[in-house]
């Protein structure tokens, strides 16, 4: 079959929107994945023992579950028991959740790289366990994990495709509509394939940025 750019110019308009789609599913899942991966890595801190057996649990099983598995049960299961969620929303969620059982791991390793005479010095300054994470800890733990974060943020742009079996028309999902009207497969998948290449180029540049001027 040979190529024809007319159907890449057809595609184009749904590829912008499937484009908007990926990218707020992305930014929105980075912010919920990252957020609460950090309140599962403090949670894992505290001497209570009846706090951090069930976070453990909890994160243990997510992470050992499939994220396809765990967008079927938000999209379909919980209607049923009386939580409605609309498509995106369950995807934006699903990936956030999954990705903040992984961004905890990270969270924990800085975390637990940090100096151990870092506590010590706000010990000896009789600083309030609060501000010792928020103006000691916690900006030290967070400037060495940067690296990691960002590859998780590639890794969850990767996954967005998986949100096309919930029916959000991301850049796939419009791509295979476009296929299976217009009767063309290798454009459109040609195209969301060099935009995802594009798009994690991109990440990767600007959280390269991020990274050297957090060094400095």
């Amino acid at each position: 079959m040979t190529w024809d750019w007319s159907a890449v110019t057809d595609f184009l308009p749904l590829l912008r929107q499937g484009l908007v789609v990926t990218l707020e599913a992305l930014a929105l899942g980075s912010l919920i994945s990252f957020g609460l991966g950090l309140v599962w890595a403090l949670l894992m801190r505290t001497p209570t023992r009846w706090v951090r057996w069930p976070v453990g649990a909890v994160t243990e099983f997510v992470r050992d579950t499939p994220l396809l598995v765990q967008l079927f049960f938000l999209f379909y299961v919980l209607p049923e028991w009386g939580l409605t969620l609309s498509a995106l929303t369950t995807g934006v969620l699903g990936i956030g959740l999954h990705y903040s059982t992984y961004t905890m791991q990270v969270y924990r390793a800085g975390i637990e790289a940090v100096p151990a005479g870092q506590w010590e010095a706000a010990t000896a300054l009789s600083l309030p366990p609060g501000r010792t994470w928020r103006a000691v800890i916690l900006p030290q733990a967070i400037r060495r994990v940067v690296p990691a974060l960002g590859n998780y943020v590639i890794a969850m742009l990767k996954d967005t495709p998986m949100l096309m079996v919930i029916t959000v028309l991301e850049m796939l999902g419009e791509a295979r509509l476009f296929s299976q009207q217009h009767f063309r497969f290798t454009e459109p998948l040609t195209v969301i394939g060099v935009a995802f290449i594009l798009i994690s180029y991109l990440a990767s540049l600007l959280l390269r940025a991020l990274e050297r001027r957090l060094v400095r």
